[in-house]
């Protein structure tokens, strides 16, 4: 019996895991389009003018492109061509199995870009994850980038509480011990910043606690924690001074994941980055101060 109910708690995240839904199940209920790619089906959208200057906006780790849902219509309103999309584990498309490294996120963009016939260079604006992830690219692609605008970055530091701590070193019993232990812990931060915060994105938090029942997203979280999250970033962004990029860095004063100390991190790489810090945000100041940050990028443009 003992060796039955050890049976059962070892195979329990797996279990669950295994009737979460498959996000092609909810794709009928998605806006934009997808786009098919070597790793699988990207899902993205297009808005404001056909002709305007391209910005791309590149989300975070457990935030898909839903993050940017109230900044979207500032910026294509000004007239640029915006482009968002979902992260292979995120949103609407695939999961594949691959590592979650720098080059895996930097290819999949490149992808997505070449298949929109995209060739001039554009705008990057990058939140969190997605900030690690537009340096990276900006750095493997230079020529490609006219500037860089990154959010809350990661790629200098961050502290993603203690289940990452825990499991992103530990092969297999990390898998185990993140695939039991994360969702409950990110429902915590979820519920703890609904109590804290006002979102300018509608159901947010309702938004991301749902990501936790489509398969593949806690893999792919998984694979990001030991990937591109787990990669300093030093040679990335000293490519980028030396390359000329321009690069803007907007923080929080009150963040807890990515602390304002690592603005002094990404200012000792590149002497040359522009600095702000928006009074009183937090890690989600997409959503709760989307009016300061959309000025600051608009301030950039």
């Amino acid at each position: 019996m003992i060796w039955l109910l050890l049976a059962l708690v070892i195979a329990c995240p797996f279990v669950l895991e295994g009737v979460r839904t498959p996000v092609a199940r909810l794709r009928r209920d998605a806006s934009g389009q997808f786009a098919d790619l070597k790793r699988g089906k990207t899902h993205y959208q297009w808005f404001g003018p056909g002709n305007g200057d391209v910005i791309v906006l590149i989300h975070g780790l457990t935030t898909p492109s839903f993050v940017w849902r109230s900044l979207i219509p500032i910026l294509a309103g000004k007239g640029y061509r915006v482009l968002s999309y979902d992260h292979y584990g995120r949103g609407y498309s695939d999961r594949p199995r691959d590592a979650q490294d720098a080059d895996f996120f930097t290819s999949h963009l490149d992808e997505l870009l070449e298949n929109q016939g995209v060739s001039g260079p554009v705008t990057l604006v990058g939140y969190s994850m997605g900030g690690a992830i537009a340096a990276a690219y900006a750095a493997a692609y230079p020529a490609k980038v006219k500037q860089a605008i990154l959010i809350a970055p990661a790629g200098m530091g961050h502290d993603l509480g203690l289940t990452a701590k825990v499991t992103q070193n530990l092969p297999l019993i990390g898998d185990w011990l993140f695939m039991l232990l994360y969702p409950r812990a990110h429902r915590k931060g979820c519920e703890e910043e609904r109590a804290g915060v006002t979102s300018s994105v509608e159901n947010i938090f309702e938004l991301q606690l749902a990501e936790q029942d489509r398969r593949g997203f806690l893999r792919s979280v998984l694979s990001s924690l030991r990937g591109i999250l787990a990669q300093v970033l030093e040679t990335q962004h000293r490519t980028i001074a030396n390359a000329g990029i321009p690069l803007l860095a907007i923080w929080g004063e009150d963040d807890t994941i990515i602390p304002l100390s690592r603005k002094d991190v990404l200012s000792g790489w590149n002497p040359d980055v522009a600095n702000i810090v928006i009074d009183d945000a937090g890690h989600g100041l997409t959503y709760t101060h989307t009016d300061q940050v959309a000025q600051a990028i608009l301030d950039r443009l």
